[in-house]
């Protein structure tokens, strides 16, 4: 067994990527504060190939030197944009047929490994501030709850985990590999 070199990953390189199809997904962070986890954002978006990241409210945005610790380039490949407002970005999305999905706990919310959606879906996926979660407006506007459960002590995962998690498991039932 040996790693793989950097040639031997075949990565694309960023003029190739933008022009590569994407997958049905965007990412919308709805009041992230911490510009590590809106670039890991950037970073995951980029391993999956998501559509765009909506980074809203007090979401900090590219260019910022914290931001790029994580998204390590990954702000030059991915698509995004900002909107002051996240209830107007899951608007449009809606609008333009996307099933709003956030990851949050609520009493009526779905476990992640239990939601199935349709092979042609196209999923906008909200994650929330890291005290406060998602806010109350956006959940009513979205269509499913998701919720990863979970078996500690500890109420939440990091944004950047529950991110990752659910991107991957979006790609495998879309059946995007």
């Amino acid at each position: 067994m040996k790693k793989l070199s950097m040639e031997e990953l075949n990565r694309l390189s960023i003029e190739d990527y933008k022009k590569a199809g994407k997958s049905p997904i965007v990412l919308v962070l709805d009041n992230v504060r911490s510009l590590n986890n809106v670039g890991s954002a950037f970073r995951t978006g980029d391993a999956f190939r998501v559509e765009k990241i909506f980074l809203c409210g007090i979401t900090g945005t590219p260019p910022h030197r914290d931001i790029q610790k994580t998204a390590l380039g990954a702000t030059e490949s991915v698509e995004w944009s900002y909107s002051e407002s996240t209830v107007k970005a899951i608007s449009k999305l809606k609008a333009e047929g996307y099933k709003i999905c956030a990851l949050e706990q609520v009493d009526n919310s779905i476990f992640l490994n239990e939601y199935q959606p349709e092979k042609t879906d196209k999923i906008a996926l909200i994650f929330g501030n890291e005290v406060f979660g998602v806010e109350d407006e956006v959940l009513e506007k979205c269509d499913h709850i998701l919720e990863i459960p979970q078996l500690g002590t500890k109420h939440s995962l990091n944004i950047s985990v529950t991110l990752g998690i659910a991107v991957w498991d979006m790609m495998v039932k879309l059946k995007q590999f």
